[in-house]
């Protein structure tokens, strides 16, 4: 993936979606509201984008996204299937096509028995789910910055149905 700069990754996929007429809806951790944001900042950006979910708190992934109470207890907030169940709590509360989340460390300290700057990143359709762990180098903004675009990556890559594609 090349870099773009200024919202241009946003722009791309809410540019995708809209032709396809698709939704989306966002649920957030680590990257707290960044993700919705970024979308938001693109102009136009309302005809896809249905709202998004800052789950912030252990509980509330939960209580609003429908992660299961076991496996938070069992793995903490930091795992691929609560990226995947939050991507596809947020699909479905929000009725949206496609549900996108972030969970991870930002740091500066460990969560969980996790370092900072693991991440992960989840997009939830219909028709599947992916989930892709990162390892970011950096300080929290970095990590935070990152996992949005990596974020947002993985859904432009789910919205062209780019299924081969490597993330």
């Amino acid at each position: 993936m090349t870099e773009l700069e200024d919202g241009a990754l946003a722009a791309e996929l809410l540019e995708a979606l809209a032709a396809q007429q698709r939704t989306l809806a966002v649920a957030e951790s680590l990257t707290g509201g960044l993700v919705a944001a970024t979308l938001v900042d693109v102009p136009g950006a309302s005809r896809v984008l249905r709202g998004g979910v800052v789950a912030y708190a252990t509980e509330v992934k939960h209580l609003v996204l429908d992660v299961d109470a076991d496996l938070l207890a069992e793995h903490g907030a930091v795992h691929p299937e609560v990226a995947r169940q939050m991507a596809r709590g947020v699909r479905l509360r929000l009725r949206a096509d496609i549900g996108l989340a972030t969970t991870g460390v930002a740091g500066p300290d460990p969560q969980d028995g996790h370092a900072p700057g693991t991440v992960f990143v989840a997009v939830s359709t219909a028709e599947g789910e992916r989930v892709r762990e990162l390892a970011v180098d950096g300080g929290r903004a970095e990590v935070r910055a990152v996992s949005r675009d990596a974020a947002l990556a993985l859904a432009l890559v789910v919205a062209r149905g780019d299924v081969g594609a490597t993330d």
